[in-house]
C-alpha cells in the first residue's frame, strides 16, 4: 500500500486512548541533541510522563535509543518492526529527530539507516521507516530544527539533500489521528517547549483536550506566536535607541548581531532550565536556530542583522529623546513629595468632610 493510499484509509479516532506507544527515531542527520535536551524538561519531566505521574495522560510506552529502558537490537526494535508491518498492539506517536536525507541521490550506498532488514541484511534507512510509520501513527511530531526544517545538514551546498519531516512527507500530510505534523524547532528544542506540546498531544490522544494549535509552519501557535524582542529582557534599550557595542553590555544587542526583533521563538521568556538561561539572557544573541530560514538566511553570525542598520539608525533620535525624556521624570518620581516632612503645619491638602460643630450659646 502506497503512503497516499494508506493516509486515506485512515479513519481518525474520536475516542480516548489510555494506552500509547512513543516510537522516537533520531537515526536522520542528527547529533541526538534534542533527546539529549529533553532530559531536562520540568513542564513535565518526561519520566513523569513515562511513569504515569501525569494525570489524565495514557499509559506510555517510550521507545528512544538513549532514553529507553529496553535493551539496545532486535528487543529494542521489535514495536518500530511491529508498527511498521501493522501489528503493534497499541496506536503509537512517530517522533522524528534529525534531518531527512535524499536517498533519492545516495549513488550506490545510504546516506542513515536504523537497523537492518531480516531478509537481506542490508542498512534499512530512515526514508523506508517514515514510509511506513508515519500513515500509520495517530501523531506524527518532528523534534528540533532538523526534523522540523532541515537545519545545519540542509543548508546551502550539504551533498544529502537534506529537508525537513513536512517537506518529506508534505505539508497536507495528516496522521491516522487527523493531525498535521507537529513542528517543534530549536537547535537543540527546548526541553520544555517539547515535553508541553507532547502532553498536548497526549490529552488529545486521550480525548481530553482539542489538537494542539499550530501555524503556518505547523510550530505550536503559543509557543512560538512571539518573537524573542517581545519576551526580552534588552528590549527596552531598544526602543530607546541605547545598543551594545560589544557583548560584555547588558543593553540591546541588535547591533552586535541579534536577529530576535524577527525570530519567533519563547527562549528569553521561558528560560532554558527551571527558567534560567536562553541565548540573550545570557549575554548571547538570537541566531534563529527555530527559524525555517536557519542557517543560511541569517549567516554570517555575529554580523548586524540586514535591517538592524536601518532599525537602529531610525529608532537613535527617538530613543535618544525618549531616554532624556524619562531621565528627568526618573528624576523627579525619585523625590518623594513636599509634603512629608515634620514641621508643625499639615500641608498634604487634607480636608475633613466632618468638621467640628461651632459652640453654642
Amino acid at each position: 500500500m502506497t503512503t497516499e493510499s494508506a493516509r486515506s484509509a485512515v479513519t481518525p479516532h474520536t475516542e480516548g486512548f489510555d494506552e500509547m506507544h512513543i516510537l522516537w527515531i533520531s537515526e536522520g542527520m542528527s547529533c541526538d541533541g534534542d533527546t539529549v535536551s529533553v532530559t531536562a524538561a520540568a513542564q513535565p519531566p518526561i519520566e513523569d510522563v513515562v511513569t504515569g505521574l501525569v494525570p489524565g495522560l495514557p499509559k506510555i510506552h517510550l521507545h528512544n535509543k538513549v532514553l529507553s529502558p529496553t535493551l539496545g537490537g532486535e528487543q529494542f526494535l521489535a514495536p518500530f518492526r511491529a508498527a511498521a508491518a501493522g501489528r503493534l498492539d497499541k496506536p503509537f506517536i512517530l517522533v522524528i529527530e534529525g534531518s531527512i536525507p535524499n536517498e533519492n541521490i545516495n549513488g550506490d550506498g545510504y546516506w542513515t539507516s536504523f537497523g537492518n532488514d531480516p531478509d537481506t541484511g542490508d542498512p534499512l534507512t530512515l526514508n523506508w521507516w517514515i514510509d511506513r510509520l508515519a500513515p500509520k501513527a495517530w501523531a506524527v511530531v518532528a523534534i528540533g530544527t532538523c526534523a522540523t526544517y532541515g537545519g545545519i545538514h540542509a543548508m546551502a551546498g550539504n551533498p544529502t539533500g537534506c529537508m525537513g519531516l513536512a517537506d518529506y512527507l508534505g505539508w497536507d500530510f495528516r496522521s491516522a489521528g487527523g493531525l498535521p505534523i507537529v513542528n517543534v524547532p530549536g537547535c537543540p528544542v527546548q526541553p520544555d517547549n517539547f515535553m508541553e506540546t507532547l502532553t498536548w498531544v497526549l490529552y488529545h490522544a486521550a480525548g481530553s483536550a482539542p489538537p494542539p494549535p499550530l501555524d503556518e509552519m505547523l510550530r505550536p501557535q503559543w509557543l512560538f506566536g512571539k518573537t524573542v524582542h517581545e519576551g526580552c529582557d534588552r528590549a527596552g534599550y531598544y526602543e530607546q535607541g541605547d545598543f551594545a557595542e560589544d557583548y560584555n553590555s547588558p543593553k540591546c544587542q541588535v547591533r552586535v548581531g541579534c536577529w530576535g526583533p524577527v525570530v519567533n521563538c519563547n527562549v528569553p521568556k521561558r528560560g532554558w532550565m527551571g527558567g534560567v538561561g536562553g541565548c540573550p539572557n545570557v549575554g548571547g544573541i538570537c541566531i534563529a536556530c527555530t527559524m525555517p530560514g536557519f542557517p543560511d538566511k541569517f549567516m554570517p553570525f555575529m554580523d548586524m542583522p540586514p535591517g538592524g542598520h536601518i532599525s537602529s539608525l531610525a529608532v537613535k533620535p527617538y530613543g535618544t529623546f525618549i531616554r532624556r525624556m524619562r531621565g528627568i521624570t526618573n528624576r523627579t518620581v525619585n523625590k518623594e513629595p513636599k509634603w512629608r516632612h515634620n514641621r508643625d503645619k499639615l500641608t498634604s491638602g487634607f480636608d475633613p468632610r466632618w468638621r467640628p460643630a461651632s459652640p453654642t450659646r
